[in-house]
């Protein structure tokens, strides 16, 4: 609360513009009684922002300046107000915007995401079993399989820096016969 006018912040990852905007719709459809629904996004080099009504600059650019000093990417904050009657001035709003999205960007959890290079990976059926062992050990991702009259193909997205790894293991638990599509120079 502040001079009785109740501010929420939400932040949750966007990977795309439009999955933060499809964001900004659901929380609007959840608090459509708030007086401003003011945003912003960071998703690599594209950002935006909006005030939603209030002044010109108190709202959208403090709440991208609050993700920008958090340093975390992939993320709509979007700060829902309920007017409380009395009259904030711009200074006033900047600091509400800002100091309520900052907080709710210090409070969240964080997680690193790598990035994973696709692989697409054919293995007999009598190798099955040790090609689903390394998917454990080197944190690979799964695609869906399809099941071939001579194995099983499966798409699979490994860390750039195990590929060199993941393939010479699978290549000695299938004793060389697993074939792996999607390598640069191997």
């Amino acid at each position: 609360m502040i001079e009785n006018s109740e501010f929420l912040a939400f932040a949750e990852r966007a990977d795309s513009p439009e999955q933060a905007l499809a964001q900004l719709a659901a929380l609007r459809g959840r608090y459509p009684e708030a007086t401003h629904h003011c945003w912003a996004y960071r998703i690599g080099g594209a950002y935006r922002f909006n005030d939603d009504g209030e002044p010109g600059g108190t709202a959208g650019a403090p709440i991208l300046r609050a993700i920008e000093g958090q340093g975390v990417d992939h993320v709509m904050v979007i700060v829902v107000r309920f007017y409380g009657g009395v009259k904030l001035g711009t200074g006033g709003l900047v600091r509400a915007y800002s100091g309520t999205a900052a907080e709710c960007l210090r409070t969240a959890e964080r997680f690193e995401v790598r990035p994973r290079q696709a692989l697409g990976v054919s293995v007999p059926f009598e190798h099955l079993s040790g090609l689903y062992h390394l998917l454990s050990q080197f944190e690979v991702l799964k695609g869906e399989e399809e099941y071939t009259a001579a194995g099983v193909r499966l798409p699979v997205d490994v860390y750039p820096e195990d590929v060199p790894a993941f393939v010479t293991a699978l290549r000695d638990a299938t004793r060389g016969s697993a074939v792996v599509d999607g390598l640069d120079d191997t």
